[in-house]
């Protein structure tokens, strides 16, 4: 019993070590790098200050447009008149120069309610944006979480295979000291050598594994994917989650369903401007404008004009070929697809966040019995191993209770993982994760 747990002490002792030799990352550090990195998130968040901008009263047609310009036009022709009186005037190479230039301003007064209706689209279509936003990062959260978690169970049993190869080199130790002594065969040996091989190539795996995920992980950060780091060791798992409340946050706060919320809106926003059509529009018009003619044949030979210029302009749609009526039951029918695809959208959440929690609920009970497992596999190893010592047992039934034990550390992490992606999952449906 001494020897064993001086084997499950020099595993701690080098376990601790190999996490000092490497910076330590913990979640909420991975999040606050990826949140700052992530290119989706980047994007997500300039689209999202784009329908920002869009909203002001000037998109929304509510403003004046003023307009400056200036056109000169210069003709050099050969030019001829007759008079009434028979009198031809002619002249070879007449230059005709004309320039206009001011300013002009067109102001739609009333247009049905129609620049109402659109700034209100775009309030809408700015909080459509922050709805992407908040389901991306959301969705990049779950994935760094569920990434990182998945490194801590790789750790966890990379950990547990250490301390099988201790075991299986103490197992080959004793054997070749029995055989030395004549207590044991040379095949015993043999065994002992093929079963740390074996140990050994597991944990070859399981290394290439875990760098490979980490490549992934630091991908997900959108940092150099050489970049070397350790996770905690412990999976933590809220075990307090309860599926009434977390229904009631998802119907708050689920972002896909936001979404479609303020589709909704914006769709009925859309019918009005359609139903704006149905009304008269005023328009005002004024400005200054200057002009200037030059010619050099014909009664005038300078003319110029300035001043100021004012009007309206008033239209009413009397017929347009019914594409009216066609345009509001087009905009009534993407209304009703709208309320379709909200109660489509509820049901999918409610059956996502059943499914999820019966899962969850699950998982918990496994961590419970697997944990059970671990303890009593570790205890029947140990047993063993005294067994083994004193030659009582065989190296057959020594190596079925040393893969027990590290098969049930690993059940145990798996089942603690399980668990914590079904947490994460239940509360991304929920629209929030915590960092825990």
């Amino acid at each position: 019993m001494k020897h064993y747990k001086f084997i499950i002490i020099s595993c701690i002792v080098l376990g601790f070590s190999n996490a000092k030799a490497q910076k330590v990352m913990t979640l909420e550090n991975a999040v606050k790098t990826a949140l700052e990195n992530n290119y989706e998130i980047k994007i997500a968040s300039n689209n999202s200050l784009i329908s920002k901008t869009n909203v002001a009263i000037g998109n929304a047609g509510m403003l004046p447009t003023l307009a400056a310009s200036v056109t000169a036009n210069n003709r050099v022709q050969n030019s001829s008149q007759t008079l009434q009186s028979g009198v031809v005037n002619s002249l070879d190479n007449a230059k005709n120069n004309s320039l206009n230039y001011g300013v002009n301003l067109d102001w739609t007064v009333f247009d049905g309610f129609k620049m109402f209706a659109k700034l209100d689209q775009l309030k809408e279509l700015q909080k459509l944006g922050e709805a992407q936003l908040k389901q991306t990062i959301l969705t990049k959260i779950s994935a760094v979480t569920n990434t990182y978690f998945d490194l801590v169970q790789q750790q966890q049993q990379l950990k547990a295979l250490d301390s099988t190869i201790v075991i299986s080199n103490q197992r080959l130790a004793l054997a070749q000291n029995r055989f030395v002594i004549g207590k044991a065969s040379k095949l015993e040996v043999l065994n002992a050598q093929v079963d740390l091989n074996t140990d050994k190539v597991t944990l070859l795996k399981q290394k290439e594994l875990y760098a490979n995920t980490k490549i992934l992980f630091n991908q997900i950060l959108a940092r150099d994917t050489k970049t070397d780091f350790e996770v905690i060791d412990t999976i933590t798992v809220d075990s307090g989650l309860l599926l009434p409340e977390l229904t009631a946050l998802a119907e708050k706060q689920n972002p896909q369903l936001e979404a479609q919320i303020i589709a909704q809106r914006v769709a009925e926003l859309q019918l009005k401007q359609v139903r704006a059509n149905r009304y008269p529009s005023l328009k005002l018009n004024t400005g200054y404008n200057f002009a200037d003619t030059q010619a050099s044949l014909g009664f005038a030979t300078a003319t110029s004009a300035r001043g100021f210029n004012y009007g309206f302009s008033a239209a009413v749609n009397v017929f347009d070929g019914f594409s009216q009526h066609r345009n509001e039951k087009i905009a009534q029918l993407q209304i009703d697809n709208s309320k379709l695809t909200i109660e489509q959208q509820n049901l999918a959440l409610q059956s996502q966040l059943a499914t999820s929690f019966q899962t969850y609920l699950t998982n918990m009970e496994l961590i419970s019995l697997e944990e059970k497992n671990e303890a009593i596999a570790k205890q029947n190893l140990a047993i063993t191993l005294d067994k083994f010592k004193i030659g009582t047992i065989t190296t057959l039934e020594f190596r079925t209770a040393q893969l027990n034990y590290v098969n049930a550390k690993v059940r145990n992490s798996n089942a603690q993982f399980q668990a914590k992606l079904s947490e994460i999952a239940l509360k991304e449906l929920a629209g929030t994760i915590n960092l825990n």
